[in-house]
């Protein structure tokens, strides 16, 4: 598992009672899992390693340890390191985001004072991903992020990513204007992957026509394929999708 930042979007406050709980513009989230997370329990769940930056090591190992999980499955991965998984290479690159952990993620008295204050806790820098698989496919996960010359010069020119998933959400983020140039100019991969749209993008699984999704797919100029729920996408080494799009 990759978290790239602590907003509550997310590392996850809440979770749905059952799958598909309320409808697609307006989830039913009735389950709160604050002050631990989503993250941790997916990640105690599923026994999975649970990558991170910044400054969150200890804190998710504690949060691990509450949950009944193992420490250990925190690997932190700091700029310019790797990480192994099996025979894939993860490492974090620079994202241009905030990433302050909200109140409700800490013990009382602490998170109180945060909350009266209107602060959140400071726990470094956001980021984003690449990683390299064997084959040779390399996906930058840019996270939430706006425009960067590590884009350019890290993701593109040293790591080589032929397959991008990129934010298009506009407010937060990179709209689909910023995106198309994030991938068209600076990252210039071979396929991308839409993501964090902040609207209901697709309807019967096809795109809705006039969204952010489907502006940014009309200007992108390579493939660009939608994420959708229970399809799985499978990419070749040149980061070319080769069934499930």
């Amino acid at each position: 598992m990759l978290l790239t930042h602590v907003h509550g979007d997310h590392i996850g406050p809440a979770h749905q009672a059952e799958a598909n709980a309320g409808v697609c513009g307006k989830p039913d989230f009735s389950v709160r899992d604050a002050p631990n997370s989503n993250t941790v329990n997916i990640a105690v769940g599923k026994k999975a390693k649970l990558m991170i930056g910044a400054e969150l090591n200890s804190f998710f190992a504690s949060k691990m340890k509450a949950a009944g999980g193992d420490p250990g499955q925190v690997q932190l991965v700091r700029f310019g390191a790797a990480g192994k998984i099996g025979g894939v290479s993860v490492t974090t690159v620079p994202a241009a985001h905030t990433n302050g952990l909200p109140p409700d993620f800490l013990d009382k008295s602490l998170g109180d004072a945060l909350r009266a204050n209107g602060l959140t806790a400071y726990v470094g820098p956001p980021s984003g991903y690449v990683l390299s698989f064997t084959n040779g496919l390399v996906v930058y996960l840019s996270g939430d992020t706006g425009i960067t010359a590590e884009q350019d010069i890290v993701v593109r020119r040293h790591y080589k990513a032929n397959l991008a998933v990129i934010n298009i959400g506009d407010v937060f983020t990179t709209g689909p204007a910023e995106a198309v140039y994030v991938i068209s100019d600076l990252v210039r991969p071979n396929s991308v992957i839409p993501s964090h749209a902040n609207e209901v993008a697709t309807k019967d699984g096809k795109v809705v026509p006039d969204s952010r999704t489907e502006r940014f797919i009309r200007s992108v100029g390579i493939p660009a394929h939608v994420p959708l729920s229970g399809k799985t996408m499978s990419f070749d080494g040149s980061g070319r999708c080769v069934s499930g799009c």
